[in-house]
């Protein structure tokens, strides 16, 4: 167990009122900061997640597991009134409260903003939502492609002549999450001068428009919405620039290869390396606008040399000779490598169910803050622990609650 009275966010509480991913990857952030975080969660299964994404919808999921790491898990049943009571007191104790109901739901269970800081003034309070306050589409509910969708992330992704698509990574979701959580980290530096709290509101739509501000350099210069460019620059066409195929020729055997714009090194490289060094200083390849316009035959000159070698050894090649180059891993690749387990992006946990689970940590390396990675808690496996610590709760009380199914 991790000491956490040497860690970032040492002697912080935080009250995880979130569901699902967008809410829960920001209140793990701050948990694995070393805050303390309790998950209220409804006695009747908890979190959706946790079965819904199930295999046997009945043990925790991966998906569960995967962004609730190193917190504590409270039930508590909204519809007793005896459980908004519960989860009212604690969000009085807690330093932040973060949430991802859907619009007004909290609000009619006595948990809102103003609510909460009717009991503690000081209270950091943030909400995240797909849409936000006073936008036409406030009431909207949203999940992570309903937030790329209406953020204008598929705008901008996919084939040339092609359908929007979404991205494979959940950018509304977790990245939203991590804008809310930096929002939270400023919040509290700032409580530390003023003594005051304060309420942080982020909308999925909004956290992906900030992700699209490359994108928006093409709408401020020509005036136009930018199109789809495939696996190359929304702002400007470049060769050789995009995926080349591999050998033994597996569904993501590929290379992905780039050759700056600002000068002619990387190109004079990448030919000296390919056997083609006759081309170097060629009029016809000097500057990018040319490269491009033979971007056909320059992709012809490198499948060859591409298909000759794997991935890694395309990768390798090219990085050892100073030419931007990154094999296309998969997940599987990525968890059976050696390196990320080595540097502690992955870490072994003990599931008290599923057992020994290899798990992703926060990636950013910290001299002064070593939080060990932890399985994500059980459903209500705290309930009584953080009822006696952050309440004084007697264990009486606490069964007395359970008995009237309040926890």
């Amino acid at each position: 167990m991790t000491d956490k009275s040497k860690t970032a966010l040492a002697g912080v509480k935080v009250l995880d009122l979130t569901q699902f991913e967008a809410g829960p990857a920001c209140t793990e952030a701050l948990a694995w900061l070393g805050a303390e975080v309790v998950k209220v969660e409804n006695p009747d299964g908890g979190d959706q997640v946790r079965r819904a994404a199930s295999e046997d919808g009945v043990t925790d999921s991966p998906f569960f597991i995967l962004y609730n790491a190193n917190k504590q898990s409270v039930t508590c049943n909204l519809k007793s009134p005896e459980g908004r009571r519960v989860a009212k007191d604690l969000a009085a104790k807690a330093d932040v409260v973060v949430e991802n109901f859907g619009p007004g739901v909290l609000d009619r269970f006595g948990l809102g903003y103003e609510d909460v800081r009717a009991v503690n003034p000081s209270v950091i309070y943030a909400e995240l939502k797909g849409f936000a306050e006073g936008s036409p589409y406030e009431d909207f509910l949203a999940f992570d492609m309903i937030g790329q969708a209406t953020g204008g992330i598929m705008s901008i992704t996919g084939e040339t002549d092609g359908i929007p698509i979404k991205p494979g990574p959940n950018l509304a979701d977790t990245g939203t999450g991590m804008l809310l959580a930096i929002s939270i980290l400023g919040a509290l530096y700032q409580k530390l001068a003023t003594g005051e709290g304060q309420r942080l509101t982020v909308a999925m739509q909004d956290a992906m428009m900030h992700y699209a501000r490359f994108a928006f350099s093409d709408v401020i210069s020509k005036g136009q919405a930018p199109g789809r460019a495939a696996e190359g620059f929304l702002t400007g066409g470049n060769a050789p620039m995009g995926v080349f195929p591999c050998a033994p020729g597996g569904l993501n055997d590929y290379v992905y290869i780039f050759v700056s714009r600002g000068n002619n090194r990387h190109w004079h490289r990448l030919l000296d390396l390919i056997g083609r060094p006759e081309l170097i200083g060629d009029a016809r390849f000097e500057n990018a606008a040319d490269r491009f316009a033979r971007k056909d035959e320059i992709d012809a000159m490198l499948v060859p040399w591409t298909m000759e070698r794997t991935k890694v050894q395309a990768m390798e090649e090219m990085g050892r000779a100073g030419i931007p180059a990154g094999a296309v891993f998969d997940l599987k690749e990525l968890a059976d490598e050696p390196d990320f387990e080595r540097r502690g992006i992955f870490q072994w946990v003990d599931h008290p169910v599923r057992g020994r689970m290899k798990l992703l940590g926060w990636p950013v390396k910290m001299s002064g803050n070593a939080v060990a990675l932890e399985a994500a808690p059980l459903l209500g496996e705290h309930t009584e622990t953080v009822l006696r610590n952050w309440l004084g709760l007697s264990a009486e009380t606490v069964r007395d609650l359970r008995g009237k199914g309040a926890v």
